[in-house]
């Protein structure tokens, strides 16, 4: 795979259109993910993702192979992605626009565990649009890419200590919201069950 990506950014380096076209079919689903965790819709992520191939396309030249292409190539779609949610800070997204489950499915899903995990979806997407722009691409990059500290930084260009420093804010940030959302949670279902108690801390 090696071998065949440093041989396709060659040639697409001189030019080869269809060399190129060879590195999106290897890239497609990492970017498209990518923006559609940053962007939260479906549609606006492919415009993304189609807008990142075509600047890597333009700066291909400008690529150094002493970098990881993947790393280079998601940097220019993270870019982009922050400077869209930029131009649109207050972000809504609706149930229907939420990534796909990352988990395997349940071979005989019921109703109820469908519902459970849509929720659990709107609810981890809501998260992420509470946090900045780059906090946001912090969190993507280490949870669904398992990028190091070193890659995540050298991608969206800042220090090792900034990355560690958001991903601990973003993280306390996101843990004090869900477990808020809980507790709402169950204070609703204690209400409907007609069990209103008091907290316990």
């Amino acid at each position: 795979m090696e071998h065949v990506e440093a041989l396709c950014i060659a040639m697409a380096q001189h030019g080869d259109a269809e060399a190129f076209a060879r590195l999106v079919d290897f890239y497609q689903t990492p970017v498209y993910n990518l923006c559609h965790r940053m962007l939260g819709d479906s549609g606006e992520a492919e415009d993304a993702a189609q807008e990142a191939f075509l600047r890597a396309y333009k700066n291909i030249l400008r690529y150094d192979d002493k970098r990881p292409f993947a790393t280079w190539l998601l940097s220019i779609a993270a870019h982009y992605c922050i400077d869209q949610l930029r131009k649109r800070r207050m972000n809504i997204v609706s149930v229907e626009d939420l990534p796909p489950q990352t988990e395997l499915p349940d071979p005989t899903p019921n109703p109820e565990s469908v519902v459970s995990g849509r929720e659990q979806q709107s609810r981890v997407q809501a998260l992420l649009n509470s946090l900045s722009e780059v906090d946001r691409a912090v969190v993507v990059m280490y949870y669904w890419y398992e990028y190091s500290y070193e890659e995540i930084a050298q991608t969206l260009d800042l220090t090792v200590s900034a990355v560690k420093s958001r991903l601990h804010r973003a993280r306390r940030s996101m843990a004090e919201a869900w477990t808020g959302d809980q507790r709402q949670t169950a204070l609703m279902e204690a209400g409907n069950h007609g069990e209103i108690r008091s907290p316990v801390f």
